[in-house]
């Protein structure tokens, strides 16, 4: 959950449909590389000295491994010098065994060595990225209890989902390869270089020149690929968005026949997605194989050289064998820095988009509030409220209403009049543009968030459960709650009866395999409502699920329920609120009347108009 109560957000709320409008990010142009980088290095500093340990051991690995060749040139100089001096003196124990043998020891001493300290980089930078991965879940699962919920107004939840998942997975397996293989390769490139200029300078040459069609290839390559990286990270959120949608309302999305039009902006998104990853792969997939091709020509080159140089008695048959291996490993690490930097613009990519989340204005810190609103009476008032969820367009343009304590409250007016948006600025899930609003003479804004909503107890139109048992979703996140409360709430919803014939009661667990009606969600709702007994009450169409009996009995409970509380009603059947003791008619984000029911009807206005129209055609 976002905040403690969930918010509804109104019908004029600016929220744009997920799958519409993404083709923007088709022809995005990439963001900053190195700003991301630093910001992502900024992020984990506290794992700094781990990664320096692992880097420092993939360095240390990677010479061990380029003193390698080294090592077998002086082995196959010492078996070309046995097999000439056996062909001198017509003797076959000419090989130094024991030197040769000395030697493999050494070689493969080394090898274990370079071993153990490669595994020690990649647990340490596991361990690393596992922690970093888990840091940043938790920071955005605790940057989106800060976020206001306009904010959630223009960004879809599937994308946001997408950035727990998707990006910070792509973060965590890019971190754990790309920068020990970055810092390994680049140690290989140079070390071999070093090898092969004190090996000898001539094949050096022959294998740098053939490596600089390499370099530059690469970098051309790497330049066009950065932005589809960026561009595929987008159209992945997108499409997720867009999945999240049409799957949690595939109910409406068949009762329309809308299965070809939600199936057409599927399409449309993924074909995005599918050419952004194409041209991403098919570029990044370039690398290999070009390397590969430098690395081939590179070995050929130095054969042919190294075969006149032979020729001309300039270098030994260890020299090439010797060199054949640096070749390798010095034109191997050319594709794995390509590789590298291929997943840490991926990396660059997810990383712009998680920290475009953490970056995002939050609301304001309350920590320096010290207001604290306990023994509440109940009286409320608004004064001069005006709001408006964009800058260009104001719902409620000057509200000021006065609620005494225990008084029932009902709203009533025309979709989009704006009945949800007063609750909602009353549980200041959103701030209000001027005015004031004032719970027993403090303005709310002097208290802080968990403050305020402690005061209310809601009930919405649209149920809410988790998986979870009974019993834990109507005592959710109420300490202490009694067997005798519990039973006493539901009994006066009539769900009682329902949840002894669940196999586990109380401790059935609601999931996918529990059915339940929306009216039996409805009367779970309504009694958690009841348990979390709040000194206000905010009921928004609480009864628009269930039938007549059922609304019958959940109204006698509710009227139980108000007793003593002030409560604030949205209603549409207006039948539901004539024992109100004060109707407040909206219409257009202005009050259009306020009097009790028999006072509303006699002076014949616009709530006599509502009123009579929902008897009409009975």
């Amino acid at each position: 959950m976002i905040e403690k109560k969930k918010a509804v957000i109104g019908a004029n709320s600016k929220k744009p449909p997920v799958g519409h409008g993404n083709s923007k990010f088709h022809g995005e142009k990439p963001k900053n590389f190195k700003k991301t980088w630093k910001k992502l290095i900024n992020y984990s500093n506290r794992y700094v000295s781990l990664v320096i340990i692992a880097l420092l051991c993939a360095v240390a690995a990677t010479v061990i491994s380029i003193i390698g060749p080294d090592i077998i040139k002086d082995i196959t100089n010492l078996i070309q010098q046995g097999i000439a001096k056996a062909f001198l003196t017509n003797k076959t124990d000419t090989i130094d065994i024991n030197a040769v043998t000395e030697t493999c020891i050494i070689m493969l001493s080394l090898y274990v060595l370079s071993w153990i300290l490669s595994f020690s980089q990649q647990y340490i930078m596991a361990t690393v990225t596992q922690k970093l991965s888990k840091k940043l879940r938790t920071d955005i699962t605790e940057k989106t209890n800060r976020l206001p919920f306009s904010y959630f107004d223009k960004v879809s939840y599937g994308d946001v989902l997408s950035r727990i998942t998707n990006d910070i997975d792509t973060i965590a397996m890019s971190l754990n390869q790309s920068i020990a293989m970055l810092v390994s390769s680049v140690t290989m490139f140079i070390g071999s270089l070093i090898m092969m200029f004190i090996t000898n300078y001539i094949l050096a040459f022959t294998a740098i020149i053939t490596t600089i069609i390499g370099f530059i290839l690469m970098s051309v390559i790497m330049k066009h690929s950065q932005k589809h990286f960026a561009r595929q990270q987008r159209h992945l959120g997108a499409i997720n968005g867009h999945v999240e949608e049409i799957y949690s309302g595939h109910i409406v999305v068949k009762a329309f026949n809308a299965e070809k039009s939600a199936k057409e902006d599927f399409e449309r998104i993924n074909r995005h997605l599918r050419d952004s990853a194409f041209k991403s792969s098919a570029l990044s997939g370039l690398m290999q194989p070009l390397m590969n091709f430098v690395g081939n020509l590179g070995f050929v080159c130095v054969c042919i050289v190294g075969a006149l140089l032979l020729f001309d008695n300039q270098i030994t048959i260890g020299v090439i064998v010797a060199f054949m291996m640096y070749v390798r490993l010095f034109t191997n690490p050319l594709s794995q820095i390509a590789q590298a930097f291929t997943s840490m613009q991926s990396t660059a990519a997810a990383g712009e988009r998680v920290f475009e989340y953490l970056d995002a204005t939050e609301l304001e810190n309350e920590a320096h509030k010290t207001t604290v609103l306990t023994d509440v009476c109940g009286n409320v008032e608004f004064k001069n409220v005006k709001f408006g969820y964009t800058k260009d367009k104001t719902i409620i343009k000057d509200f000021s209403l006065k609620v005494n304590a225990g008084d029932k409250v009902a709203i009533v007016g025309p979709t989009g009049a704006g009945k949800t948006t007063i609750v909602n600025l009353l549980m200041r899930f959103y701030e209000i543009n001027s005015g004031e609003i004032l719970i027993d003479g403090i303005n709310i804004k002097d208290l802080k968030r968990e403050n305020v909503h402690d005061l209310f107890c809601m009930v919405l139109q649209d149920t809410w459960l988790f998986e979870g048992t009974v019993r834990e979703n109507l005592v959710y996140s109420k300490e202490n709650v009694s067997d005798e409360q519990l039973i006493s709430a539901c009994k006066a919803v009539g769900i009682h009866h329902f949840i002894h014939t669940l196999e586990h009661g109380y401790d059935t667990v609601l999931d996918d395999k529990t059915t339940l009606s929306s009216g039996q969600k409805q009367q779970l709702t309504i009694a958690r409502a009841m348990i979390e007994n709040a000194p206000l009450l905010i009921l928004d169409e609480a009864t628009s699920s269930v039938d007549t009996r059922t609304e019958r009995i959940i109204q006698a409970a509710m009227d139980e329920l108000t007793k003593g509380r002030t409560s604030f009603v949205i209603a549409h059947r207006l039948s539901t609120i004539k024992n109100s003791d004060v109707i407040i008619v909206l219409k257009d984000g202005d009050i259009n009347a306020v009097g009790t029911h028999e006072q509303l009807l006699s002076q014949g206005g616009f709530y006599a108009e509502l009123y009579n129209s929902q008897f009409e055609n009975a």
